[in-house]
């Protein structure tokens, strides 16, 4: 495997745009990612929860990594790419395809879901997986998902094995696991936010950076919020994550990604609002108090950072 850096900042969990008939919009997909790198997201994960991995066919599954590999490489930006499933065996085998594709620099691997294999189980599970896969790992540690708890001993235990680079860490509040984790976390080892709402306190315990559905909208001051906690600017991270925090309360709302989906549509950024079932399209409601809050937030002047 090689030696690569854990990843740090803004990364966006691409949703998956489909047609007006349904199908994969390839050229929207494409277009989506150059537009949130240019706003300032660090990298692109593809294939993560916000892409409807499960509803995806297995060719339109490659078509997804293949448009985000080819931005990827235009641009010279990290890659992630969700992978994995319940089973050990099957995510070997799903993560070895992965050496394939160069522009690759991490797997996002979500603890096993429902099977619930006790955090001894979600080790060993890790530990094969680290050991055959030709890129690094990301744990996607969210336990009112997948049913799984991993406390805070587990997760040091994760960050020693080698290939482990970070942590998506959704465990839907602040709570004391967390706290002990980032207030010493392992060498090497990123802790990346991934419930939208408590990005803001992760990042002020010292987070690492983000994979936020959110940041589809707004990418600019997403990249801002995560730029002034990394700099030491705290009065316009505190002003910044405030409003980070309202739009991503009207962003998750509905189950995800069908509000991100209807407010990229009403910014014309995507041709159709259409999620697949089970999910369904994000009403009226949820969508235009998404939007309004993201234009609201996106004409606010930022602060100017606090010069030290």
């Amino acid at each position: 495997m090689a030696d690569t850096p854990a990843p740090r900042g803004l990364h966006v969990p691409l949703v998956t745009p489909f047609t007006e008939q349904g199908g994969l919009a390839a050229d929207a997909l494409e277009g989506l990612a150059h537009q949130v790198l240019d706003e300032g997201a660090d990298g692109l994960v593809a294939l993560g929860t916000t892409g409807e991995p499960a509803v995806l066919e297995p060719d339109e599954r490659r078509t997804v990594v293949d448009v985000c590999a080819r931005v990827a490489r235009e641009r010279g930006v990290p890659l992630t790419v969700g992978a994995g499933s319940g089973s050990t065996r099957e995510s070997v085998r799903d993560l070895a395809g992965l050496a394939r594709r160069r522009e690759v620099t991490a797997a996002l691997v979500t603890v096993p879901s429902f099977v619930r294999p006790a955090e001894a189980g979600v080790l060993a599970h890790f530990r094969e997986l680290s050991a055959h896969s030709p890129v690094p790992l990301v744990v996607y540690n969210i336990p009112y998902r997948t049913g799984q708890r991993v406390g805070v001993s587990t997760l040091r235990a994760l960050a020693a094995l080698p290939g482990v680079a970070g942590v998506k860490h959704a465990v839907g509040g602040i709570d004391a696991d967390t706290v002990a984790l980032l207030a010493d976390c392992p060498p090497g080892f990123a802790v990346l936010g991934g419930d939208d709402s408590y990005l803001p306190a992760l990042l002020a315990l010292g987070a690492h950076g983000g994979i936020l559905a959110s940041a589809h909208l707004c990418t600019a001051r997403w990249a801002e919020l995560v730029a002034a906690w990394r700099d030491g600017d705290l009065t316009r991270a505190r002003d910044l994550g405030r409003s980070a925090a309202r739009l991503a309360s009207a962003v998750f709302t509905e189950p995800n990604p069908a509000v991100v989906k209807g407010v990229l549509h009403a910014q014309g950024r995507i041709p159709s609002p259409a999620v697949r079932l089970p999910l369904l399209p994000a009403s009226d409601a949820a969508v235009n108090d998404a939007l309004h809050r993201a234009t609201e937030w996106a004409a606010t002047p930022a602060p100017a950072p606090v010069m030290v």
